[in-house]
């Protein structure tokens, strides 16, 4: 058990688990409605459109989290005002978005010889060098998505399944939009210096994914996301600590292949069900044949009955 333990003693993988714990909370929590109403390119382009917002921050002198939200708020800003053109699609303007914040940010960053050196760190983020402000500033966050995820449920609920519903129901659903946009933006502006900002993507969509695989409710989804992201946070540090990889990008595709993972252990189980089914159902039709009057406990009659029927009437 020492071998497991070791990588904890070090103090500065005890604050990389902290952030990146953090960090798996509150993606966990947006990434769920990320997941479900399909703005997983937004997501992207959102987490991509960081890089202007933090170049001038740094150039500045200023704070990088508040000039990656801004960055941020610009792109959701604008994919909002191209989609007003009714021949614009949502995945066009996205993409459009995309392309103008992520050019901008590397002119910025090739103009300045100063802050080239630190793209890399930027880009992939570097969760070994957390600071105890990092995890002071991850969780006042954590506590404002949390709370605007409890205020604004319904709202989100009515949103993702029917939006003229919830306008009838007065639950205002563009108002739910914005604010759902609101923490999309501060979940990937507090995240990107542990992940960076390409790999903070993959924490606000694969573990709320592989959730939803097994998942039959949103705060289910939500919880179980969270503790997917956590275990990717914590088996993504072991490894790195043992194979010497980049760190931030070894939880990134941990987290991604929980989703794989979650699949197949979810089609397995699957399969060993209808197996199941099939061998009692082959039982109940030749129970007779070997015992004319079978003797049914009340526990077994609600199982053997449908199958009879059902082989009756397919």
């Amino acid at each position: 058990m020492e071998w497991l333990l070791d990588p904890l003693s070090a103090s500065f993988v005890q604050r990389a688990v902290l952030g990146g714990g953090l960090v798996a909370i509150v993606c966990g929590i947006v990434g769920t409605w990320v997941v479900v109403r399909g703005m997983a390119f937004l997501g992207d382009a959102m987490s991509h459109g960081l890089l202007p917002g933090i170049a001038i921050a740094s150039l500045l002198g200023g704070n990088l989290i508040v000039g990656a939200a801004l960055s941020a708020a610009v792109t959701a800003a604008g994919v909002s005002a191209i989609t007003r053109n009714r021949r614009v699609s949502q995945d066009t303007a996205i993409g459009l978005l995309f392309v103008v914040m992520l050019s901008l940010g590397v002119i910025i960053v090739s103009a300045s010889g100063s802050f080239a050196v630190d793209l890399t760190g930027t880009l992939f983020g570097d969760v070994l060098a957390v600071e105890t402000k990092d995890i002071f500033v991850l969780c006042v966050v954590g506590v404002v998505v949390l709370a605007a995820a409890a205020i604004f449920h319904r709202a989100f609920m009515g949103a993702a399944f029917n939006q003229q519903k919830a306008a009838t129901l007065g639950l205002r659903p563009r108002l739910a939009h914005f604010v759902l946009l609101c923490l999309i933006t501060l979940a990937v502006a507090s995240s990107f210096q542990v992940v960076g900002t390409l790999l903070v993507f993959g924490l606000l969509i694969a573990p709320p994914a592989a959730a939803l695989v097994w998942a039959k409710s949103i705060r289910a989804v939500m919880i179980l996301g969270s503790l997917i992201g956590v275990a990717s946070v914590v088996i993504g540090l072991w490894i790195s600590w043992y194979a010497s990889t980049a760190a931030g990008a070894t939880i990134a595709l941990t987290a991604a292949l929980s989703y794989f993972v979650s699949a197949l252990a979810r089609a397995m189980v699957r399969k060993d069900a209808m197996l199941h089914r099939a061998t009692v159902s082959k039982e109940g039709q030749a129970a007779p044949a070997v015992e004319p009057a079978p003797i049914r406990t009340p526990a077994s009659q609600p199982e053997l009955e449908p199958h009879s029927n059902a082989s009756h009437h397919p």
